[in-house]
């Protein structure tokens, strides 16, 4: 796992942020010291985070397009950041660059009769959803953070969520961007449409781009009519294998609206940070949901159940109720802080084809044996991302070495099961020295080729990614 950094010849040997301050209103371009350490590191707390020359704090994307203008004049790097919540530093800072902090800009509209929401980046996804179900309608992305996670980091990393095994990713939402390049233009893609095939899928390059290719400051959103109620099902299992194997099963035949999975010692951990009543004694958990329309719901719930106790689940229990469903999912969605009040964290999203999800699991436990090191797993199962969360005593360094040596591990188990080292938190600084393992040469080298044409200076979120 690298630290963060860049080229040498990236970060400028002393820049003046004097013209910056000055040609944006007061109070937009923050240089103190002590406020410019709070936009260092994102929720990841990568190692070696920079410390940046001043953080703008645009209120439009005016003064995302001045401060670019800026740093493309002087070869300033440029670092964007959403609301902080990222996982795989991401938005971490760099030594002699800036920070654009897109926080303040959180406006919303819905277009009720083209059912699209008209977002810009430091809107809250809480919010965007909230402002859609007061019209009936809904957004469907859903992070396990979306309380504190902002649509611009959402479409920044391509963000999923517990929904996505039946809704989809962040990028089937995006009908349309704003986005900043990096000489400070700005340009508008795609629109409203619902289909839209002129020219190339630019909209598509951009979402999931980690701002290395320019920085959104405008999103236009699908929205879907309001979701059905929802049946839950809990099932607990004796072991993580065997509750795997039933979501490979549930998944050759159904496609739920949620398929979440939960290991002893995440379900421990939350017990112990809020007590939800859940069985402490239990290997495993699988929390499902349908949404299915009328006796369709109960038809695919019993299917589920039917999976789950042909598999070996020990105990199954279904309910109507919402207050109860919603307990469990919060269960699950809380998962990531309880976990974190038992000492730092690495945060994996590993991710394979669902079949392969109990041989995925199974390396993930012999890496946490041969190594001695402390990783619970929450995992959107049916979509096959897992969560694996190393868990580490950041005053030990031998432990800590440990921790770290797990992380990459974890990562080549999954390349070597033909998945991903990222479903949905991105590639960042903390993972991009496995990137080529999973991508090969040839698709490095295009993927270079694009950053190039778009930043020829390499000023645009540079250490991240590539």
């Amino acid at each position: 796992m690298d630290t963060i950094g860049v080229e040498a010849d990236m970060v400028p040997n002393s820049v003046d942020p004097a013209e910056l301050v000055a040609a944006l209103p007061p109070g937009v371009v923050l240089t103190a010291p002590d406020a410019v350490e709070k936009y260092r590191n994102d929720w990841s707390k990568a190692r070696g985070a920079g410390t940046p020359v001043a953080v703008v704090r645009a209120h439009q994307a005016g003064h995302v397009c001045e401060a670019v203008r800026w740093a493309a004049r002087h070869g300033v790097p440029v670092v964007p950041r959403g609301a902080g919540s990222g996982l795989s530093g991401g938005s971490s800072a760099v030594d002699g660059g800036i920070v654009v902090s897109l926080e303040r800009m959180g406006a919303i509209e819905i277009d009720t009769a083209s059912q699209v929401a008209v977002v810009e980046p430091g809107a809250f996804t809480s919010e965007v959803k909230a402002a859609a179900a007061a019209h009936g309608l809904w957004y469907p992305p859903d992070p396990s953070s979306y309380e504190i996670c902002s649509i611009g980091g959402n479409v920044a990393t391509n963000a999923g969520g517990l929904c996505c095994v039946k809704y989809g990713v962040t990028s089937d939402y995006v009908l349309g961007l704003d986005v900043v390049l990096a000489d400070g233009t700005l340009i508008t893609l795609g629109g409203k449409r619902i289909k839209d095939v002129a020219g190339l899928s630019l909209v598509k390059l951009f979402v999931g781009s980690e701002g290395t290719l320019g920085i959104v400051t405008r999103a236009l959103l699908r929205l879907v009519p309001a979701q059905l109620p929802r049946a839950t099902m809990v099932a607990t299992f004796s072991d993580v294998d065997t509750a795997a194997r039933a979501v490979v099963a549930i998944r050759g035949r159904l496609r739920p609206s949620m398929l979440e999975l939960m290991d002893n010692a995440s379900i421990n951990a939350v017990e112990d940070f809020r007590p939800m009543a859940l069985d402490r004694a239990a290997g495993a958990l699988l929390v499902t949901q349908s949404d299915a329309p009328a006796a369709a719901r109960s038809i695919e719930v019993d299917a589920m159940r039917e999976e789950c106790e042909r598999a070996g689940a020990t105990e199954v229990f279904q309910t109507d109720d919402p207050d109860e469903g919603d307990m469990f999912v919060e269960a699950r969605r809380l998962a990531f802080p309880a976990i974190e009040a038992r000492g730092s964290l690495l945060l994996e999203d590993v991710g394979v084809p669902v079949p392969l999800l109990p041989d995925l699991l199974a390396r993930v436990a012999e890496v946490a044996e041969e190594l001695g090191v402390e990783i619970p797993v929450v995992a959107h199962a049916g979509d096959g991302n897992t969560h694996p969360i190393i868990v580490y005593d950041p005053g030990v360094a031998e432990a800590e070495e440990r921790a770290y040596a797990a992380f990459d591990r974890i990562m080549a188990c999954a390349i070597a099961l033909g998945g991903t080292i990222t479903g949905e938190h991105g590639v960042g600084r903390t993972k991009k020295a496995a990137l080529p393992d999973q991508l090969g040469p040839d698709v490095m080298a295009v993927t270079r080729r694009i950053k190039d044409a778009l930043d020829p200076q390499g000023i645009l979120n540079p250490g991240a990614v590539m």
